[in-house]
């Protein structure tokens, strides 16, 4: 009975023990869900680009083939598109973002028309078509820079247009509440 109860402890113990191991790897490797600031949505990406350029740059990888030897510069070669494409994928959830928060102020926003909700499907389809053109490329192992620039600032340009719709948004609500305050006696003049 000694022996039973010890090894029935000794499983629950290790079976805790990996339970409390487990939840402490998946929450070190789970990405933040904490909103961003605005300012960070859709420029994240233009902070890195120089390097993502000089990474894919052709004169690079030439000066590495001539001073390294072929399986070295291959490696390399190969790590810098994996690099790109984690860029790439960056670029594609800044642009997500972007959309989740086109979404809110369209809520927020009562003269959004079907228009600008078509417009923002048009961005949508423009967005993915060259991220997926641009995303074969670079598995192909060619460096496509001047659509990778394009679009950085496409998505930079949009990030641009959510200020200014925010920024708009925030002032017609200051202006509503200004109102409604002097409307119900509360404005400067109401001693």
């Amino acid at each position: 009975m000694s022996l039973f109860f010890y090894l029935f402890f000794g499983f629950v113990g290790l079976f805790l023990l990996l339970f409390v191991w487990s939840m402490r790897a998946r929450q070190g490797g789970k990405p933040s869900t904490e909103p961003r600031i605005l300012d960070e949505y859709g420029r994240a990406n233009v902070a890195h680009l120089p390097q993502i350029r000089q990474a894919l740059a052709a004169a690079d990888f030439e000066y590495l083939s001539q001073k390294a030897p072929r399986a070295l510069a291959r490696r390399v070669h190969q790590e810098r598109q994996r690099v790109a494409l984690a860029f790439l994928s960056a670029v594609r959830q800044d642009f997500q973002g972007l959309l989740r928060l086109a979404k809110i102020v369209a809520v927020l926003s009562p003269e959004v028309a079907a228009v600008q909700e078509f417009e923002r499907v048009l961005l949508t389809l423009k967005f993915y078509w060259r991220y997926e053109w641009i995303r074969m490329q670079l598995r192909a192992g060619l460096a496509p820079l001047p659509r990778l620039d394009a679009l950085s600032d496409f998505v930079s340009s949009i990030s641009v247009r959510m200020e200014t719709a925010m920024k708009d948004l925030g002032e017609r609500a200051a202006l509503a509440a200004e109102l409604a305050s002097s409307f119900h006696g509360g404005g400067p003049d109401a001693a």
